[in-house]
């Protein structure tokens, strides 16, 4: 037990004091170690309060007022406040402007500035959001980047003077600097494909899909896919430049028609008899019998110049129930037609055709220079050529057109009426020898005629019946009709037609009739060969054929 510790032994000193009783170095230093921490955190608590208040202050958006979705339209208000077009904003730089445009494209750039592509009917611009104080925040960037393409948007800007064109945009030379954005109508589903990809060139050479993932150098719109969904179809600029050129082919028409002395009437599409032209019907249920839908208005017009009018045209639905999956049939379509009487010979009626479409022709092209170079962009084509000046339209006889085809090599034995094969052999034979892309063939057989065709009165074989062509294909049928009684029974009763079974039609003519013609033009094929768009359907607001009711 020697070597135990007395019980009151004083305590020894710890390895942090001195044998006086004070701190030792390491303990003095632990203590800074521990001060120096503890200053430190402060800071960086402080350094993180003044971030989170900065941070707080930065996401006060001041821009609330300038952006976002508008109330439902439902003619609330009405300021009248002028809304600008953006083909006219060139003349306004400078100015304030509001648009109401779809959104094609947009492109963020970072987190403070966004570029849309903005477009109207055929005509785009672009417009440029970029974050500035009191007018443009962060947040107000972010929304709209976040619009989706061809929602419906009302913006308001300054319109701004590019320093380089801007390719992407028709109107190139200008851009919109956005001050105020607002959402008035946006999407509910997604888009079946874009507008911008439905507008790149028909190039036959890139592989055609459907694929939503396909890279967008390789990707193409099918036709098919387009008229099922036709409404996003016809919003590219392509279409809006075709349907207008449609709807300049109708005023043309009237224009011309109107001054020669021409009325315009409407006559029904019901009918009660079957058989018109030789085409097929469609029949439908009318109350307790049966009714079809008019092939033409070939009965009401004649009637009509029975009835002293003169000269008459309509524009106005076509029905044919024709089971023809072809570029260039459908089973509605709309016909221009016309009818006149006749003073001494039928060409006289081939002669005011002739006129009304070498008017039409060169209307688009002197009017509508810019939808025609819109749709050449996506149908690159030669622009449609035709004799003008004294030399007139090229017209060849039928047997002079055959003989073209023979020289060339078609059996003669194959022609006696024309293929569309060897019609559009023919117009290619045409071009190369009188350059041309319109010219009217005469005098075709009287076995390929309806039954109230004139018979050529030298040659009871012919008759005196044309057609003109547009780039080797058929787009005007006319000819002298028959206004003789006894001559139309007759002709009836060959084509195996029973004239009681059209007596109000035949009645017509047994009141007296003058001598008269016409013809029939298809208006959706007139335009489809002035642009080549390869395809009737493309010249089709919403095309009906054989395989397609919808939409």
């Amino acid at each position: 037990m020697a070597d135990s510790e007395p019980k009151d032994a004083p305590p020894q000193p710890t390895q942090e004091q001195t044998e006086e009783g004070g701190p030792t170095k390491s303990a003095l230093k632990k203590a800074a170690k521990a001060a120096e921490k503890e200053k430190k955190a402060a800071e960086k608590a402080a350094k993180q309060k003044e971030i989170e208040q900065q941070k707080a202050a930065s996401e006060v958006d001041y821009a609330t007022e300038n952006y976002g979705p508008l109330p439902l339209n439902q003619s609330q208000s009405r300021p009248r406040i002028p809304r600008d077009d953006i083909t006219t904003l060139a003349s306004r730089v400078g100015e304030k402007v509001l648009v109401r445009a779809r959104v094609q494209t947009s492109r963020a750039q970072g987190a403070k500035m966004v570029f849309l592509n903005l477009r109207q009917k055929t005509d785009s611009i672009q417009a440029v959001l970029v974050v500035s104080p009191e007018t443009v925040s962060k947040q107000m960037v972010k929304w709209t980047a976040s619009l989706a393409d061809e929602s419906i948007i009302l913006i308001e800007g300054t319109a701004a003077k590019t320093s380089e064109p801007i390719k992407s945009a028709t109107v190139s030379d200008v851009e919109i600097h956005v001050s105020k954005i607002f959402l008035i109508a946006g999407l509910d589903a997604r888009l079946p494909f874009s507008v911008e990809d439905a507008t790149r060139p028909d190039d036959p050479n890139r592989p055609e899909t459907d694929d939503a993932n396909a890279e967008p150098q390789f990707k193409r719109v099918l036709l098919e896919t387009r008229l099922n969904n036709r409404v996003i179809d016809l919003r590219t600029t392509t279409n809006q430049a075709i349907f207008r050129l449609q709807s300049a082919i109708g005023d043309l028409f009237r224009q011309f028609l109107s001054g020669q002395g021409f009325i315009e009437i409407h006559s029904p599409k019901l009918q009660g008899a079957a058989t018109e032209s030789g085409a097929s019907v469609f029949k439908v249920n009318y109350f307790k019998g049966n009714a079809f839908l008019a092939q033409s208005p070939q009965l009401a017009k004649q009637m009509a110049i029975a009835a002293d009018f003169e000269r008459v045209y309509e524009i106005g639905p076509v029905f044919r129930a024709e089971d023809s999956n072809t570029h260039r049939h459908m089973t509605e379509f709309m016909g221009l037609d016309l009818e006149m009487s006749i003073e001494e010979h039928y060409h006289e009626v081939m002669e005011t055709l002739d006129g009304m479409l070498k008017n039409i022709f060169s209307g688009l092209r002197d009017k509508y220079k810019k939808e025609i170079q819109t749709v050449q962009k996506q149908y690159q084509a030669d622009d449609f050529k035709w004799r003008e000046g004294p030399e007139g339209t090229l017209v060849l006889s039928f047997r002079e057109a055959v003989d073209i085809l023979v020289e060339d090599g078609v059996p003669r034995e194959e022609l006696d009426d024309f293929s569309t094969a060897n019609e559009k052999r023919l117009g290619v034979l045409i071009k190369q020898k009188y350059d041309t892309d319109y010219y009217i063939i005469d005098k075709f057989p009287m076995a390929l005629r309806p039954f109230y065709t004139m018979p050529d009165p030298e040659d009871p074989t012919l008759s005196n019946s044309y057609d003109f062509f547009m780039r080797g294909e058929e787009i005007l049928s006319g000819a002298q009709r028959i206004h003789d009684p006894k001559l139309l029974c007759e002709k009836m009763r060959e084509k195996g037609v029973d004239p009681d079974s059209m007596k109000g039609y035949v009645d017509a003519f047994r009141m007296g009739c003058p001598p008269h013609g016409g013809g029939g033009i298809g208006l959706e094929r007139v335009l489809m060969l002035f642009l080549k768009l390869n395809n009737i359907r493309r010249a089709s607001l919403f095309p009906r054929d054989p395989k397609r009711l919808e939409p």
